[in-house]
């Protein structure tokens, strides 16, 4: 009989493992964005980019431009509201958590001369070509 009963333990005690596991696996992926913040983007009459992030809900703070291997990275963070709880919403379509959107820069862009604002939930980044690639008019003599 005590080997049955702790064959029982010992299964009670896994299946509140398993349960653990599954918990701590659901709060991990809920605290990652299940979204892409949309973006825009635009070439200028001057050659340069403008690129625009659409990042509702996000402080200043919160937001990462870098430049990695030719490759311009926006990432940030969307937190949830300290005082409100799931239970307060009947439906939460606002995705929170962690997201990064990721844009290949041409060659021409000059990443030293990249600039960004942050207005309104929207981030603009303004892209530059290097001098050698803005076009040049040619004057007739």
């Amino acid at each position: 009989m005590d080997i049955v009963k702790s064959v029982k333990n010992i299964g009670s005690e896994i299946e509140k493992g398993a349960s653990t596991v599954v918990e701590k696996l659901e709060e991990t992926l809920e605290n990652v964005a299940s979204h892409l913040p949309l973006s825009n983007l635009a070439k200028k009459d001057d050659s340069s980019f403008h690129v625009e992030v659409d990042l509702p809900g996000v402080k200043k703070e919160d937001i990462d431009i870098r430049v990695e291997d030719g490759v311009l990275v926006v990432s940030a963070v969307r937190h949830y509201k300290n005082e409100l709880s799931r239970d307060d919403y009947y439906v939460c379509e606002s995705s929170f958590g962690k997201f990064e959107r990721r844009f290949i820069l041409p060659d021409t862009v000059d990443s030293d001369k990249i600039s960004a604002k942050f207005e309104d939930g929207r981030l603009n980044i303004e892209l530059e070509k290097t001098k050698s690639a803005k076009p040049k008019t040619i004057s007739i003599k």
